[in-house]
């Protein structure tokens, strides 16, 4: 195991002690000169800007991380596989990527043949995506909008300061935020019978972490709300939670699943659904970068 990151190896140990949202972590940390030394393990620490110059392959290292939220261009992470990796996961929306894969929706998809540079989407697309698969194969879907009432992140400011996104630019613990998102649109790429039929957009909260997603979908035939609400309990599993307690955002905090649908808040009118799901967008999606990880390496040639 080892990381690219360009700061100080103190700093990063600091900051893996101690997370604001998450608390401390329960593990003995301490700083080389190499890296990092958790538990017991060594890990090493580089600090280069150029993927292509990481020495990944002097390291042993298979599997890339790709979580800088620079490189989100295939073409640009590439340079990681250049430098021995064998494969790229990159932990947002791509461009240019081999595939893109949400976790309990289209993992079986994946080729290790074809697929060198992976997308693991957005933690918002992988809150939607599990629950637009279950509607789509139990009623059809016409269309979808989406909103997903998301925590502030560190593409925002914390306080006012020029951003190429105006709203962006105020301060986040401030305001609720409009803004955009291409998680809805993105649902196509795991799922291409709705291809055209999504749209949504974000409100981002002053919230440091969890997040809602809102969506609204036309289906093929008249439904109930116990009728909706069975279909997603029935297939909860890994990914899809379900609960029907009324929580808020803080209860989901450290909550794996990809998405946690709220059942007390499903409507049904006719043929018009809303189904509403809560998501850890931070902690639930790195689980997911892990089982994306461990599916691909458990689909390895012999």
């Amino acid at each position: 195991v080892a990381i690219n990151d360009l700061t100080d190896n103190a700093t990063s140990a600091h900051l893996l002690r101690y997370d604001s949202v998450m608390g401390r972590l329960q593990a003995e940390v301490k700083v080389t000169e190499k890296g990092l030394v958790v538990n017991g393990k060594q890990i090493l620490i580089t600090a280069i800007k150029d993927p292509g110059q990481i020495p990944w392959r002097d390291m042993g290292v298979e599997y890339v991380i790709e979580s800088t939220g620079i490189f989100t261009d295939a073409k640009k992470a590439r340079g990681h596989l250049d430098a021995g990796a064998k494969k790229v996961v990159i932990s947002a929306p791509a461009k240019n990527e081999d595939i893109t894969i949400v976790m309990g929706v289209n993992e079986f998809d994946y080729n290790p043949y074809e697929h060198h540079l992976v997308s693991n989407a957005s933690c918002t697309t992988n809150c939607l995506a599990p629950i637009a698969k279950v509607v789509l194969d139990k009623f059809g879907i016409r269309r979808g909008l989406m909103t997903t009432v998301h925590s502030y992140t560190n593409d925002q400011r914390i306080l006012d300061f020029p951003h190429s996104d105006l709203r962006r630019a105020r301060a986040a613990a401030l305001s609720m935020i409009p803004t955009k998102t291409g998680a809805a649109s993105a649902v196509a790429l795991v799922i291409p019978e709705l291809k055209g039929k999504f749209d949504g957009l974000a409100v981002r909260v002053p919230t440091p972490n969890v997040s809602l997603v809102d969506l609204v979908m036309e289906v093929e035939q008249e439904t109930t709300v116990q009728e909706v609400n069975k279909a997603l309990q029935e297939a909860a599993n890994r990914y899809l939670g379900y609960t029907d307690e009324p929580l808020v955002s803080i209860d989901f905090l450290g909550d794996a699943h990809s998405s946690i649908v709220d059942g007390g808040s499903t409507k049904v009118i006719g043929n018009m659904v809303k189904v509403m799901s809560w998501y850890d967008n931070e902690w639930g999606y790195s689980n997911r970068v892990l089982d994306l990880i461990l599916h691909m390496d458990s689909q390895k040639p012999v």
